[in-house]
Order: structure tokens, then sequence, then C-alpha cells
């Protein structure tokens, strides 16, 4: 997707940087998703941007799994 679109390149960056140290921060918007895509959550990268990600562990610690990440439309 960001082959295609490498405007949104510095968006999704600016996202992920936000999640890794404030997964909660007020500009992501994060949220539990339901449906078909239960036990993820999706936070925002810009207007119509989202990322799709889970909370695992990782060698014995938190860590966030990317799933996805596209259009509203693209990923749900």
């Amino acid at each position: 997707m960001l082959r295609k679109k490498p405007n949104l390149v510095d968006d999704v960056y600016a996202a992920l940087t936000l999640l890794e140290n404030d997964v909660y921060h007020p500009s992501l918007r994060t949220h539990k998703l339901t449906g078909s895509l239960h036990g993820s959550w999706a936070c925002s990268a810009g207007y119509d941007l989202r990322i799709i990600f889970s909370f695992v562990k990782h060698e014995g610690r938190e860590a966030i799994l990317l799933e996805s990440i596209g259009t509203h439309d693209e990923v749900y």
C-alpha cells in the first residue's frame, strides 16, 4: 500500500512512533475491534489510514504485533 502512496509514509511512521511510546495517545484513537477482527485493536494514522494490531507476548514481554496497515476500507 505504501509503495502506491509514498506520501503516507510519514503519517505511518509518526503513528508507529506514537504507538511504540503510548498506545493510548489521544491522537491515535486506539480502540478494540469486534466481529471478525475480535481480539485485535485499531488506531488511526491519518484521516483515512488505519493500523490494525494485537498485543502479544514476545520473549516474556508485552509487544505489539502489526497485522495490517491501510485505508479504512482496506483493513475492515
